[in-house]
């Protein structure tokens, strides 16, 4: 595999300005903070005189420009989100307050899965936590497949069961068994990425 390239991070408006050679480092910067203005460069030169630089200057030059997160995110709300690593490999979920990031609920990992079985879970999961506590806010998520998946009330995955992830399914099982057999009025709502940033539940392993 090829070693991806540096990136550095200039961070215009955020909790800290400057320069970052890590998207992690970065992101602790401006993540759900509203107004944060950021972008990648390849170099630490260009990076250094972006910095100085208006950064009205830099935006129409490349597609990662100023991320904000605008009045339309409602709080409070809760946010859902999954990571894979391998396809399949191993997964996991989970789900934060949109605005604190505070972990509500984590599951996994879980060995041969897939990143849109642990955004379906995460889904399920977000309605059946909004059911118990008697919560009437929204739950956002950045998978069209997995919100098709709630829809429909079925997992509608190619993966084969396995040995390895026997318990895998057995969750998907029961979620869509709880899909089947409850109502729910919790909108749920699609995270607008290009405009916002990355989801407040991310696991931040771009």
């Amino acid at each position: 595999m090829a070693k991806s390239k540096p990136k550095y991070y200039v961070v215009w408006v955020g909790r800290q300005a400057g320069i970052f050679s890590t998207w992690d480092m970065c992101k602790a910067q401006v993540d759900n903070f509203a107004g944060a203005k950021y972008k990648s460069f390849p170099t630490y030169e260009e990076a250094e005189q972006a910095l100085k630089s208006n950064p009205v200057e830099c935006i129409g030059k490349k597609k990662e420009q100023i991320v904000q997160v605008p009045q339309t995110v409602i709080y409070p709300s809760l946010s859902v989100d999954a990571a894979c690593s391998g396809n399949p490999g191993l997964v996991e979920y989970q789900g934060v307050d949109t605005k604190t990031k505070q972990v509500i609920f984590h599951q996994g990992p879980f060995e041969q899965g897939t990143n849109n079985i642990g955004e379906f879970l995460a889904l399920v999961h977000g309605l059946a936590y909004m059911q118990q506590h008697n919560y009437d806010y929204p739950i956002y998520s950045d998978s069209r497949t997995a919100q098709s998946w709630v829809r429909q009330k079925k997992c509608k995955t190619k993966l084969e069961q396995t040995p390895a992830n026997a318990k895998l399914f057995d969750l998907v099982r029961r979620a869509e068994h709880w899909l089947q057999t409850n109502t729910y009025s919790t909108s749920i709502i699609k995270w607008d990425t290009d405009n916002w940033g990355e989801i407040p539940a991310d696991f931040g392993r771009k």
